[in-house]
């Protein structure tokens, strides 16, 4: 059970995820466009029954930020755009056999740092299956650019996905090193005293 608190954390980032797609496509989308059908879902309504996908929507909060509303058929801030009908469904069968590799190098992981890593990366793959799932799309919209120029819209699903990769990254280049190069210098002392 050394591994609960690091689920229990990726299953609030994954409720953070879902909650924020939710108030976004029916509490700021919905009301503002007009070619939206009906009235705004609760989030139990809505996360029971998959609403029709909204068309695009661009609500300037910011001079360089954007709330927008765009589906995502590809991966991670909109690559590898796929409007294969079969393509939502291999995209969420490879990001689930990904996320069990991540669960299972979790659960093999001693490192604190690694193991939040980890609780990230899983919590934002489970994000954005869940949309590809209901919607065949994954929900993006924080947009953020400057002089013309748009990153990707994202969400908070890839935003985890990102922080989690930063991090496993981190721990690869900064601590790992450090415990190779502790356990070289032990057998490199134990053998000197051997000799």
């Amino acid at each position: 059970m050394a591994k609960f608190p690091y689920l229990c954390f990726s299953v609030v980032l994954l409720i953070l995820d879902q909650v924020s797609k939710w108030a976004i496509t029916e509490r700021v989308i919905r009301p503002m466009n007009p070619e939206a059908l009906g009235d705004s879902f609760g989030f139990i309504e809505w996360y029971s029954h998959a609403s029709e996908k909204l068309p695009f929507a661009s609500m300037e909060i910011l001079p360089f930020f954007n709330i927008v509303m765009v589906w995502n058929q590809g991966i991670s801030f909109g690559m590898f755009q796929n409007s294969n009908e079969y393509g939502p469904l291999i995209l969420s069968a490879l990001s689930l056999v990904i996320m069990m590799c991540f669960v299972v190098w979790m659960f093999r992981s001693e490192s604190k740092l690694l193991n939040v890593g980890i609780a990230f990366v899983i919590a934002g793959a489970l994000g954005n299956i869940i949309d590809r799932m209901r919607f065949g799309a994954v929900i993006d919209f924080l947009d953020f650019h400057i002089a013309g120029y748009h990153w990707p819209a994202f969400n908070v699903a890839d935003s985890c996905i990102f922080i989690g990769v930063l991090l496993l990254i981190l721990q690869s280049l900064f601590f790992e090193t450090k415990k190779k190069s502790a356990t070289y210098n032990d057998a490199y002392e134990t053998d000197t005293e051997k000799t």
